[in-house]
């Protein structure tokens, strides 16, 4: 790598870091960043899923305490992420590089939508499921979420916290805390068929792990003074950009 696509990683990881610690949407600031390098859009979605990982992990302990109690339904939820996970990174290989050239603007597209109307969305799935408990729906929908988190995955964490307050009867928090979980293993799904198949670059993932760590560390300070509504805008706004950029050399 050059010293400004090291560069790039460093502060792309610390946007992606930045974001994740205060409002989500890292990968809108990742993902592009890996393909600017030059990698194909398969191993740069890759690369980032693995980058990304320890973030999800540290998100998903800092709040363990609010984690639902273990049960059979609790882990098998849980096994239904990672199997999940390990779909959707299976469809990516079996994805040829070009189409999923073509899917990336609308991939990213989604992603911000996504980000941007994360109450609308849960708003709708919780006017469309009736009742307060739907143990079956909820495993069809964590494994949806899970297939595309391993597929591509920007924006999961809205998906997951919809489907989780429109099928059980947690509060916000704890079902937040138990979003985070299911991020994170879902992620650890599509990591391992992703280091089976070697389509992570290791430097690449290195680089962007130091920028996230460091926009992490950053972030939990920052989301005590910067308001939640500048925060979303400004990364929605990166998504919306990021999207017309993708449009334009993929797409024209």
């Amino acid at each position: 790598m050059t010293n400004w696509e090291i560069g790039l990683l460093l502060v792309a990881g610390l946007f992606g870091g930045l974001a994740n610690s205060m409002a989500g949407g890292a990968s809108l600031f990742t993902f592009p960043a890996m393909l600017s390098t030059g990698l194909s859009p398969i191993i740069a979605n890759a690369t980032n899923s693995f980058a990304l990982l320890p973030g999800n992990g540290l998100g998903a302990l800092s709040d363990r305490g609010r984690i639902p109690p273990a049960s059979k339904t609790f882990v098998l939820t849980l096994l239904i992420a990672a199997c999940g996970g390990i779909i959707g990174a299976l469809l990516l290989l079996a994805t040829s590089p070009r189409v999923f050239q073509l899917m990336v603007p609308a991939l990213i597209g989604l992603a911000t939508i996504i980000f941007l109307f994360a109450k609308q969305v849960r708003a709708a799935l919780m006017a469309l499921i009736h009742g307060t408990e739907h143990p079956k729906l909820r495993l069809a929908l964590v494994l949806a979420a899970a297939i595309y988190n391993g597929f591509f995955g920007a924006g999961v964490g809205v998906v997951f916290i919809a489907v989780l307050l429109a099928t059980g009867h947690e509060e916000l928090r704890t079902a937040n805390a138990f979003k985070n979980l299911l991020s994170f293993v879902s992620n650890i799904g599509g990591v391992i068929i992703f280091l089976a198949s070697a389509k992570i670059s290791w430097p690449h993932a290195g680089v962007m792990m130091v920028g996230a760590a460091a926009g992490g560390f950053l972030g939990g300070n920052l989301v005590k003074v910067l308001p939640p509504p500048l925060v979303r805008g400004i990364i929605g706004t990166c998504g919306c950009v990021m999207t017309a950029i993708y449009i334009y050399r993929f797409w024209l």
